[in-house]
């Protein structure tokens, strides 16, 4: 399994076009082979601020996930949200468990 857990820094004011963008990206890559999960929330404390969390079967359904159109109006319309900074990462999860 693959999890994809960042930060995207935005312009506050871009806030409800970001959030709107997001909602829409969110429900199409739920419905993709290979998702897992899908998750974008904003900061309580930092209105600029959102938390990504992905969890995908493989890195095979991650590269599919970047080649659909939806993605592609993603990117296009993160451009437009002012994004001063991103920190994103792809980790690979070789077992998992319950917190005790």
């Amino acid at each position: 399994m693959l999890v994809v857990a960042g930060t995207i820094t935005l312009d506050p004011a871009q806030r409800p076009a970001a959030e709107a963008a997001f909602d829409r990206m969110r429900a199409a890559t739920l419905q993709e082979e290979g998702c897992l999960g899908y998750e974008a929330y904003r900061d309580r404390g930092d209105p600029g601020t959102v938390f990504l969390f992905e969890r995908w079967r493989s890195q095979a359904d991650l590269d599919a996930h970047f080649a659909t159109p939806h993605m592609a109006e993603f990117g296009a319309a993160l451009a437009g949200f002012g994004v001063s900074a991103m920190d994103v990462k792809k980790y690979v999860v070789s077992s998992e468990g319950s917190v005790p």
